[in-house]
């Protein structure tokens, strides 16, 4: 029988699990759907990613509402995709952070990568209808963005660490905890989506770039909060070998004259023992394998998704 498409037959819901990381310093996951988190200044909140939906997004708030009651100044989005973006209504966030790429995406592919997403992932999408069109950064930066947190609280900084999930991935570092919240460039014990991905970069200079951050304590963004350096290096490390064993398999077939089915199913045979039962896994494969396809083929930026491409990749790779 045919696969169900994408995440469309997974309808159950998942359990949430807060945790404090350090004082003022929130992560929420559940149970490999995106992670979310804050950070408390003196007399302000810095919320890091914003869901599918303000409806979403409120639930989370909730959560966050037992523990802090500081407004929220600053709603930083670590990228473009519509599952960690259009829920932003619901922060009332004076400031919303992201990189100038990231404005330029959703200029670019905002509204096709909402209807893409809706279809792919409709559990996410709390009350679609309450969403009240793109998120739209007020505030952008190409390199480094430091927000003094006051008190004795000291920074949050903002980087850019190269292309990789898309063209304008950041990351949150919070020095003083030494916790990183690294956003959708690293999984914990989650498939990694790459649709939008340059994946040599990604796999190289980029990861490198997050791994000298030396963090204590990883946020990543779909999986469990990574607890200790050693755990941290070991999910920069398996996202490294995803990226790794899909480049590497996917040129074994190209350079054999295989085609993109084929590639499809030697990057599922090399990855499935060890990944295969996380999260997405096989919701990602087939739009990760066209993306690197395409990549490889000479196509600089990644190709937009729409609902209907996504289909045709589907019926041609996964069905």
């Amino acid at each position: 029988m045919p696969k169900p498409f994408a995440s469309s037959a997974d309808l159950g819901d998942k359990t949430p699990t807060l945790e404090i990381l350090a004082d003022g310093v929130y992560a929420l996951t559940a149970e490999g759907d995106p992670n979310i988190g804050a950070v408390e200044g003196e007399d302000f909140l810095v919320c890091f990613e914003a869901l599918a939906t303000p409806a979403a997004a409120r639930d989370w708030l909730t959560v966050l509402r037992a523990h802090t009651d500081k407004p929220i100044r600053y709603l930083v989005l670590s990228h473009y995709h519509a599952v960690r973006t259009l829920g932003a209504g619901a922060f009332n966030a004076p400031v919303i952070i992201a990189h100038d790429r990231t404005r330029a995406l959703i200029a670019e592919r905002g509204k096709q990568d909402w209807e893409s997403e809706l279809g792919r992932m409709p559990r996410l999408f709390k009350d679609p209808d309450g969403i009240p069109g793109l998120t739209w950064p007020s505030v952008t930066f190409s390199s480094t963005l430091t927000i003094d947190l006051g008190g004795d609280r000291g920074d949050l900084d903002l980087a850019y660490c190269g292309r990789g999930h898309t063209e304008g991935d950041i990351v949150a570092w919070l020095p003083r905890h030494r916790i990183l919240f690294a956003g959708d460039l690293v999984e914990t014990q989650a498939a990694l989506y790459t649709g939008d991905a340059f994946h040599r970069e990604w796999a190289t200079g980029t990861l490198d770039h997050v791994a000298s951050f030396g963090a204590d304590t990883l946020v990543g963004g779909r999986g469990a909060v990574a607890h200790g350096r050693d755990e941290a290096a070991a999910a920069v490390a398996q996202t490294r070998d995803f990226l790794d064993t899909m480049i590497r398999e996917t040129g074994r077939v190209r350079d054999a004259g295989g085609t993109l089915k084929d590639a499809f199913e030697a990057v599922h045979a090399a990855l499935a023992p060890a990944y295969g039962r996380w999260p997405i896994f096989e919701h990602c494969l087939p739009f990760d394998v066209s993306r690197l396809w395409d990549e490889m083929d000479g196509v600089e930026r990644p190709r937009i998704w729409t609902a209907d491409r996504d289909r045709e990749v589907w019926a041609a790779l996964q069905d």
